[in-house]
C-alpha cells in the first residue's frame, strides 16, 4: 500500500525553478535544483534558500502554558524571555529522544514549537494530554515556512525588511519577531541548520510563493540559489548537527549524542526521562558520539555503517557524507563508551570491506 505524500505549499515554485523533488518525512519535496554541490557551496559562501515548510509548527497558549512545557521539555522554558527561543528535547521516560526542537517565546503565556515532520503527529499527541489551562494547536501544512542561511543571509534580511518602519532591525541569534514582508506578517527567527547565520521564515501557506519569489528576487545580487534537501543534509553535518531519526531516537539519548548541554538539571522541577539523563550526566552514558574522519581517494561513510577498533566492532555510523568543503567523508557514529581520542586510528565496514577512518571532532568545520 502506497504511502500518501503532502505536497508543500512551495510546490509551484519547486515545479517552476526545474527542482528534482524526492519523498523524505511524508512530504514531497526538492532535493536540488541546480546540483547539490553548487548548492552546498553557494549556501558556505553566499545564501540559500530553503523550503522548511514540512517542518511542524505547533503552538501552545494559556496560563498554563509554561507549566505544561516545564514537564514535557529537557531545556528549561522558564528561561527564555518574550522573543527568545533556544533548542530542546521531548524526551521519553527512559531519556530518549522522541523529538528535538526549537521553542521560541512569543508573549508571556504563547510558545511556537518548531518540530520534526516525521515526529509532528506523535509530538501533538503527547503535548496534548497537558490539560491544565493550555492549548496545544498544530495542523501539519497549515503554514508555510523557509530557511534563509549563509554568510550574505544578513544583508538579504536587511533588504527584505526595510520598508518596515515599525521593526527595522534584524533579530539577534536565537531571537524571533514579526516583520511585514512583500505584504504579508511574517515571523523571522534568527537560527538554522547549517553552520552558518541564517533566519527562519513561518507565514500564512496563501503568502509562501510570493514571499519564497521575492526573497529569490531580493536576494540574487548577493549570490542566493534556491537549495534542495541534499545539500541541507551536507551543510548540516558538516556543522556537527544531528539528524532525528540517525544520530538522535527514542533509544539514544542526549547524553550520547553528546548534546547533554541543551538538559538542564539546575530546576528542582521534573521532566519527562529526568532520572535518566541526571544519571548518565553524573556517571557517564554507555554510549558516546563521536565524529569520524574519511581519507581522500576512499568511499565515504554512509549511516549504518559498522566502525571498528582493530578486530572488535565498537558502534555504527548514524550520519556520513563525502563533504563538497573538506574533499572527503565526515560520519557521526555512536560507539561503547568511552570514547578514544582524536586522531585515534579506527575503521569502518563498507559490503565486507573495511576503509581506514579517523576519530575528529563531531564539529567538522572550524567556528561552525
Amino acid at each position: 500500500m502506497s504511502v500518501p505524500v503532502s505536497e508543500s505549499p512551495l510546490n509551484s515554485c519547486h515545479q517552476a525553478l526545474g527542482a528534482r523533488m524526492i519523498p523524505f518525512a511524508g512530504w514531497n519535496l526538492p532535493v536540488e535544483y541546480s546540483g547539490l554541490l553548487s548548492e552546498h557551496k553557494a549556501t558556505r559562501q553566499a545564501a540559500g534558500l530553503f523550503d522548511i515548510s514540512h517542518m511542524g509548527q505547533i503552538r501552545a497558549t494559556g496560563q498554563g502554558a509554561l507549566a505544561a512545557l516545564e514537564v514535557l521539555l529537557a531545556n528549561d522554558p522558564a528561561k527564555l524571555k518574550d522573543g527568545e527561543g533556544h533548542y530542546t528535547f521531548l524526551l521519553n521516560d527512559h531519556g530518549g529522544v522522541i523529538d528535538d526542537l526549537f521553542l521560541y517565546r512569543l508573549r508571556p503565556d504563547d510558545f511556537l514549537l518548531v518540530v520534526n515532520a516525521s515526529r509532528h503527529a506523535e509530538d501533538l499527541a503527547l503535548l496534548s494530554k497537558q490539560k491544565s489551562n493550555v492549548s496545544f494547536v498544530g495542523s501539519p501544512g497549515s503554514t508555510a515556512g523557509m530557511a534563509l542561511q549563509g554568510p550574505r543571509a544578513p544583508a538579504i534580511l536587511s533588504k527584505l525588511i526595510q520598508g518596515d518602519l515599525s521593526n527595522p532591525s534584524i533579530p539577534q541569534r536565537n531571537h524571533i519577531s514579526n516583520y511585514t514582508i512583500a505584504g504579508h506578517l511574517v515571523l523571522v527567527g534568527a537560527t538554522g541548520y547549517t553552520g552558518e547565520e541564517g533566519y527562519e521564515f513561518f507565514m500564512e501557506r496563501k503568502a509562501g510563493p510570493k514571499i519564497w519569489g521575492h526573497i529569490l528576487a531580493t536576494g540574487k545580487s548577493e549570490g542566493l540559489l534556491p537549495c534542495g534537501l541534499g545539500a541541507r543534509d551536507s551543510l548540516r553535518l558538516e556543522a556537527g548537527f544531528p539528524l532525528n531519526g540517525q544520530d538522535l531516537s527514542p533509544e539514544i539519548t542526549p547524553v550520547e549524542a553528546g548534546l547533554g548541554f541543551f538538559v538542564d538539571l539546575t530546576r528542582p522541577r521534573p521532566f519527562l526521562g529526568r532520572t535518566t539523563v541526571e544519571a548518565q550526566k553524573q556517571s557517564g552514558a554507555p554510549r558516546v558520539c563521536i565524529g569520524i574522519q574519511g581519507a581522500a581517494g576512499h568511499p565515504p561513510p554512509r549511516h549504518d555503517y559498522p566502525v571498528f577498533r582493530g578486530d572488535q566492532r565498537i558502534g555504527v555510523i548514524t550520519s556520513g557524507v563525502p563533504s563538497p568543503t573538506l574533499g572527503h567523508g565526515i560520519a557521526l557514529a555512536l560507539i561503547t563508551a568511552p570514547a578514544p581520542p582524536c586522531g585515534q586510528d579506527l575503521e569502518f565496514e563498507v559490503r565486507g570491506r573495511r576503509v581506514p577512518a579517523k576519530v575528529c571532532h563531531r564539529k567538522f568545520l572550524a567556528k561552525r
